[in-house]
């Protein structure tokens, strides 16, 4: 079975929710740096979405676009290939945002922190912004320790949740702390699927 028939909970092709662009920005990054310029242009068409390679977004997408690149991707590659792309455009996506959206004051303040501290203050902002990378995905966080954040019925389901696992990494290693690890799950309950994705650190 092809990998976008396994979204069997997604409605890819209808969704109008919308999602960051760098979903697909730093996806192309990462298949160039994996395979080279052949590579990326051999996903995106699969995907159907060439016409990005030309007028690449800047403004919010709407989420099936991101959902055809990585169901195009994770098609034409061996799962492993496509689990290491996706956790590197993840990562890279997660550095974006650490350098580009999280003010200098901020990131100042969550470093000074005990993680136990600094850890819900991440997890609020990222509960507050959660649209941005979870599009019509519901997100719940656990402050723990150990820090949980949830997602049910993820429109950026993939093989082991790679790309947002390579997200959270990059950001509680930056801003709680540097020996962070982040460990998925996907659950069912009920007719529902949800992502649990878990960061814990050594105190």
């Amino acid at each position: 079975m092809a990998y976008i028939d396994a979204l069997d909970a997604v409605e890819v092709a209808r969704s109008p929710a919308l999602i960051g662009p760098n979903a697909v920005l730093q996806t192309e990054a990462a298949l160039e740096a994996a395979g080279g310029v052949l590579l990326v242009r051999r996903v995106f068409e699969r995907a159907g979405l060439e016409r990005l390679l030309e007028h690449r977004p800047e403004e919010m997408i709407e989420e099936h676009v991101p959902q055809a690149l990585f169901a195009a991707m994770f098609d034409s590659m061996p799962r492993r290939d496509g689990i290491r792309i996706a956790l590197d455009a993840g990562r890279r996506t997660g550095r974006y945002i650490l350098e580009n959206r999280i003010p200098m004051p901020v990131r100042w303040l969550l470093r000074m922190l005990p993680a136990d501290l600094a850890a819900p203050l991440l997890l609020s902002a990222i509960e507050r912004h959660a649209w941005t990378f979870a599009g019509s995905g519901e997100c719940q966080v656990e402050v723990g320790p150990p820090a949980r954040l949830h997602i049910a019925d993820n429109p950026m389901r993939m093989p082991l949740c790679a790309w947002h696992t390579g997200v959270l990494e990059v950001l509680f290693k930056a801003l709680v702390a540097e020996q962070t690890q982040v460990f998925h799950t996907t659950t069912k309950p009920g007719a529902r699927s949800v992502c649990t994705f878990t960061m814990t650190w050594d105190d």
